[in-house]
């Protein structure tokens, strides 16, 4: 029984919506709708009115503002036989039997698709060709990780928005559902519903927040003790769901790791050693980093337990979203680090010996595939 194949063509086909409506994901949508003619006509592409980006929004500093929510999504990429010699080769090593690590950026309908580096968020493009790379879906297994969100607008409040996320978006839920949350001006959290003219300013006594994350269908927030509240979206409240963390560090970061929820606790040069060694620096970069700290969230018991291994684990913290990915099956990346960007660029921190390293612009992207602008 157990090696006997299945023809899935034989299904019912009134299981064929509850099956393709069961993906979240608009790439595994869009696969699914690819096998025949039967998929395809089974469930539509995605909800008529479900979330679409760039998304014109007010600014949390100025409402008479609007701002661009624009969407990323970063793909794990895996080759196949067929793959081999195809246009997206210089991403990666063509020999390699690994992934690599890609975040797409989308434009409007009718622009092509950008690709970043999934930690400094840098425009990236092949530098011996000027036309676009073709991307065949078919040629390679392409996993869906997360998405990201920035911000953005043209005006003096452009840097002002240091996170910001939303919940829920998926093929199958209208926009009129869903809800952002951000991180402003230096520690303010606030939070706007679809339909909203002004954002909510859920907390007018801490003005001290640090990141926010979605989390278990839930905004998960961390001030700069390491206090872990939930916002109740309903009445815009905050919930407290941990004691302060009473980690020394300077920055805290959310990350999700295999269901689990951890706290990197960032640690930066003291100003003294700072001044020392880096004199004359831009100032206006990320200060210099000494080390990190990692918590891990016993959910059961509210309590923090200090983490020293990952393991297999590679915890990203990007410029606009933090994630963890298994490094065993990834080119360049490896298990037991954190990679960031600070004064430095990008940089690698290994828990093994607590090392610090400058590395390339993205571990799993050749070097001929350049960055198309510097940091800003």
């Amino acid at each position: 029984m157990g090696s006997e194949k299945v023809d899935w063509s034989e299904l019912p086909i009134e299981l064929w919506p509850k099956i393709g409506k069961c993906l979240e994901n608009h790439i595994d949508v869009l696969r699914f709708r690819s096998v025949c003619e039967t998929w395809r006509s089974s469930i539509p592409s995605s909800h008529p009115n479900s979330p679409s980006f760039p998304m014109l929004i007010p600014h949390p500093i100025n409402s008479s503002i609007k701002a661009s929510l624009n969407q990323a999504t970063l793909y794990l990429i895996e080759p196949t036989d067929a793959s081999f010699g195809s246009k997206l080769d210089p991403l990666a090593p063509s020999s390699s039997s690994k992934g690599w690590l890609i975040r797409v950026e989308e434009g409007p309908t009718g622009v092509f698709l950008r690709l970043v580096s999934p930690i400094s968020g840098r425009k990236i493009f092949h530098s011996s060709s000027d036309s676009p790379m073709i991307w065949n879906l078919l040629d390679y297994r392409v996993i869906e990780l997360c998405k990201s969100y920035t911000l953005q607008n043209t005006g003096r409040f452009s840097a002002s928005v240091s996170k910001v996320v939303f919940f829920p978006n998926s093929s199958w839920v209208g926009v009129e559902d869903s809800v952002a949350c951000c991180v402003f001006l230096e520690g303010r959290l606030g939070i706007m519903k679809h339909g909203d003219e002004n954002w909510t300013l859920v907390d007018d006594k801490n003005f001290y927040y640090d990141d926010v994350i979605v989390h278990k269908g839930q905004f998960y927030v961390t001030d700069k003790w390491g206090t872990i509240s939930w916002v109740d979206t309903n009445s815009l409240k905050l919930i407290q769901f941990t004691p302060p963390l009473c980690g020394f560090g300077n920055k805290k970061h959310l990350v999700e790791s295999c269901g689990s929820l951890y706290v990197v606790d960032r640690y930066y040069e003291t100003e003294q050693t700072r001044r020392r060694n880096y004199f004359n620096r831009h100032e206006n970069r990320d200060a210099a980093v000494e080390c990190f700290k990692v918590y891990k969230l016993d959910e059961d018991w509210g309590t923090w337990v200090d983490v020293k291994k990952l393991g297999d684990r590679a915890f990203i913290l990007g410029r606009n979203c933090n994630f963890s990915v298994s490094a065993k099956g990834l080119t360049g990346y490896q298990g037991n680090c954190i990679y960031f960007t600070d004064m430095f660029d990008l940089r690698m921190y290994n828990l093994d010996d607590h090392s610090i390293v400058t590395i390339d612009f993205d571990p799993s992207i050749e070097k001929n595939v350049m960055p198309q602008t510097a940091w800003p």
